[in-house]
């Protein structure tokens, strides 16, 4: 131990003679580990950490797969109300199970009146968690069969809306305007579903009470609720899903006629696994591109104490000749590369947990769990680990170089500015050429990145977003309980809306572009003979009322647009997208083809297609587009609306209000709320923005991947581009002598020019064709983040190749320029 304090006294005080090389050396680990660790901090979060649940690995989600139906993402499409009642009943591997569904309710009886975001679910779900309540109780099975109106509050609800008032048990709320008495409060931590966005949270639960028109037969046909369980012990998820496929076929048998020709597949997968599977991609390959940065600045540490090892030749062979052991000088190496590391791991941390506080509010809102990102103990741990890991790598170099030093060749050479061994250069040079073909990786993948976003940028929207302000709206059930009296709402909103100044179009939708949300309906096209295992045929639709079209900017292919004659009692028509129009009519003009909604056993009425519209994307730009078709609201109260998702129909409680305005979007937006509260004081508006933002908030999680990853390819090739300027500068400070000679035998400063900027050339280019392997080999990783770009475009490549090249060339000007500068006469001298 004493000789390790003496050690540890005589590296600092070196360290200290060379505050230079100390800093940059420092400050170079502190952004490697810095970074490394706050991007480690949200893979630990949304990755590695387990849900907070009590066994959470025995939580599952229990869902059906379509055969042959395109429901995008994983496949599955969710389950049905009759597969709730029978997986809940009938299944034999869960300790609990339940079914819930994401709602929406205004919130009103405290204070002003708000749309907060809810879940309905059966009381299954909660002893499924296995989560107590922090006050009071959670609901149960009794009380959802009864249709009891209680409420469980979230920690947030609870304090933000509430004061956190502990007497809040037995408090009357109304939802809808209905009451409900709340039963519980859950605690801070809280949270399920488990969503994306900060706004996404669910703020209450009640019961799920299965509404009359929920139990209808046609309800079998509607996917949008989900089902989460808590295995039995001894259960694996395969001999669950055995089980719950078992049950599926039951539910089969007893379909009704319309829905005969549907097939369903049990899914039983782990809920962290559907928690994290959209966002694993992102999280690995920033972790990637952080570990990439920290390598090339650990080759750097390595390069510069490498070359301070070499400087330090001569007292490193007077020390072995007066009596010095060689393990003496490899432990007190290593030591001095581990202080370094070790402080420029603590200033990490601090930095790390600084970018984490600043910037956690611009993490794409498609992370669940952002509230968990944290710097906790097992952060601080890997950061600590990885600074003793990199001290350790980072001085073994020097410290076996130091230990090679020929102490008779080296006091024999005195004070002489000689070439070092050329092991040591060799060493260098390797290091540098790591560097380089690192970086390039890592520019190469930042270039198809940039590439690919550019590209999604150009995509057609098949809208026209500039000068539209949207909102949306629900309607309270108890306020707005029949048919009529959401007519009269939705018709003297769309009056008003059209009397304000400067307005040029106003409609109501049940959806509209880039809010990520669409609904699957299966229908029957007149005269399509699909082939041969081809599934359901399936289409988004979309129920409007007024101008949408023109509202929306959307264009009009073929045919007409909605007029008043499209009204109840008429022929019921709908307008078809391209993409659709092309897919079962192909060649042919869609106008007069007729479909209907449903199955082929279901006896459903005709729809006449009036229109053809442009593809429109209703999610981001990169996503593909969907088949989707739309109708006139005044229609679907007949046999249309009867067969439409209720949640995504304005003959249901709410919609979207689309407005195109030439007045600046801050007029629009409160244009919006004054006209709603003129007709209800008491309703609340929510997702109040302009289709710019929609448009802007689809791309953000590919515009934040660019961002984060071109930062780090930026700070790559600096850091790449130092060495290379390091290297070359201490090659041009050892070959003093070579350069006085060559030049007083007549050589030119050009020449000497460009024999410098040769090396650096030969170490770029070597870098850059390794670097070029290594990017065609991260290939992979990189092709589910690129849209409309190859891996391997060549243009990317070639331009991130030339570019490094250029900027070695650049770092090897200023050596090169000082080596041409020499005095031979007085290099010579010196000598």
């Amino acid at each position: 131990m004493r000789n390790f304090f003496f050690d540890l006294r005589f590296v600092l005080r070196q360290l200290r003679k060379s505050p230079g090389f100390t800093a940059t050396a420092v400050l170079m680990l502190a952004f490697g580990i810095g970074a490394t660790t706050a991007i480690f901090s949200i893979v630990e979060g949304v990755l590695l950490r387990p849900l907070p649940f009590p066994d959470s690995d025995r939580l599952m989600v229990l869902a059906d797969r379509l055969e042959g139906a395109d429901v995008g993402g994983n496949g599955e499409a969710g389950v049905t109300v009759p597969d709730i009642l029978a997986y809940s009943r009938d299944t034999k591997s869960f300790d609990a199970l339940g079914g819930y569904q994401f709602a929406g309710y205004e919130l009103s009886g405290a204070g002003e009146a708000a749309q907060v975001n809810a879940a309905r679910q059966t009381a299954g779900v909660f002893s499924a968690l296995g989560v107590a309540p922090q006050l009071g109780r959670v609901f149960t099975a009794d009380e959802d069969e009864k249709h009891e109106q209680v409420a469980v509050l979230s920690y947030a609800t609870w304090k933000d809306r509430f004061n956190a008032n502990p007497q809040i048990l037995g408090t009357k709320i109304l939802l809808d305007r209905k009451p409900f008495i709340v039963i519980g409060v859950m605690p801070r931590n809280f949270e399920f579903p488990l969503v994306t966005g900060q706004l996404n949270r669910t703020e209450l639960w009640v019961p799920m009470s299965f509404r009359s028109d929920e139990l209808l037969p046609q309800s079998g046909a509607n996917w949008s609720y989900s089902m989460v369980g808590r295995l039995k012990s001894g259960i694996a998820p395969k001999q669950a899903q055995s089980d719950a496929q078992r049950v599926a076929v039951e539910i089969m048998k007893g379909y009704p006629a319309m829905m005969a020709s549907l097939r369903i597949t049990s899914v039983v997968r782990p809920l962290q696994e559907e928690t994290i599977e959209t966002t694993r991609p992102l999280l690995r390959t920033l972790f990637m591109a952080v570990a990439v940065v920290l390598l090339i600045a650990c080759v750097n540490l390595a390069g510069l104490m490498l070359v301070r090892a070499i400087r330090r030749q001569r007292e490193v062979a007077v020390r072995l000749a007066l009596g010095a052991s060689a393990f003496a000088l490899l432990r007190q190496t290593i030591l001095e590369s581990l202080v370094l590391s070790v402080s420029g791991g603590s200033l990490g941390l601090l930095s790390a947990g600084l970018a984490l506080k600043l910037g956690k509010s611009l993490l794409p809102e498609s992370l669940p769990r952002i509230n968990e990102i944290s710097l906790n103990w097992a952060v601080i741990g890997f950061a600590l680990l990885l600074a003793v890991i990199t001290g350790l790598l980072c001085g073994l170099a020097p410290a076996f170089a130091a230990l090679r030093t020929n102490v008779n060749g080296t006091l024999k050479e005195g004070g002489r500015s000689g070439t070092t061994g050329s092991g040591h250069a060799r060493l260098r040079s390797a290091l540098v050429v790591a560097e380089i073909a690192i970086a390039l990786v890592l520019l190469a993948a930042s270039g198809l990145l940039l590439r690919s976003f550019e590209k999604m940028r150009k995509v057609d929207l098949g809208f026209r977003p500039d000068h539209v302000a949207t909102a949306s709206y629900s309607l309270p059930q108890k306020q707005y309980s029949t048919q009529a009296s959401i007519d009269a709402f939705n018709s003297e909103l769309l009056r008003r809306l059209n009397q304000l100044p400067g307005v040029k179009a106003a409609a109501l939708s049940s959806l509209i572009p880039a809010s990520g949300n669409n609904n699957n309906q299966t229908f029957v096209a007149e005269g399509y003979v699909p082939p041969q295992g081809a599934g359901m045929n399936l289409a988004t639709l979309t129920s409007v009322i007024g101008d949408y079209f023109s509202a929306m900017g959307i264009p009009l292919l073929r045919g007409r647009t909605f007029t008043d004659a499209d009204k109840s009692g008429a022929q019921l028509v709908a307008i078809v997208n391209r993409k659709l129009a092309e897919h079962y009519w192909p060649n042919q003009d869609p106008i007069g083809k007729r479909f209907r909604i449903g199955t082929q056993q279901m006896q459903t009425p005709w729809l006449m297609i009036v229109g053809e519209v442009a593809d429109v994307k209703l999610a981001a730009p990169d996503d593909p587009t969907r088949e989707q078709y739309f109708f006139p609201v005044v229609q679907s109260e007949d046999d249309i609306g009867s067969l439409a998702n209720p949640a995504t129909d304005l003959n249901g409680n709410g919609g979207y209000i689309v407005l195109r305005s030439g007045l600046p979007s801050e007029q629009m937006e409160s244009a919006l709320r004054s006209t709603v509260r003129a007709i209800d004081p008491q309703l609340p508006l929510t997702q109040v923005q302009t289709m710019d933002e929609a448009v802007q908030g689809a791309e953000a999680p590919r515009r934040f991947n660019t961002v984060l990853i071109s930062s780090f390819a930026f700070a790559a090739v600096l850091l790449a581009v130092l060495g290379i300027y390091s290297v070359i500068a201490f090659s041009v400070a050892s070959r003093v002598q070579e350069v006085a000679i060559r030049m007083a035998l007549g050589s030119q400063r050009t020449g000497i020019v460009r024999l410098i900027l040769e090396s650096g050339a030969k170490l770029a280019g070597v870098g850059c064709v390794l670097g070029l392997g290594g990017a065609a080999a991260a290939s992979t990783l990189l092709r589910s983040m690129l849209f409309g770009v190859s891996p391997f475009d060549p243009f990317v490549l070639a331009a991130a190749a030339f570019g490094v090249l250029l900027l070695a060339l650049s770092a090897s000007t200023l050596p090169a320029l000082r080596a041409a500068s020499i005095n031979p006469n007085q290099a010579l001298r010196g000598e």
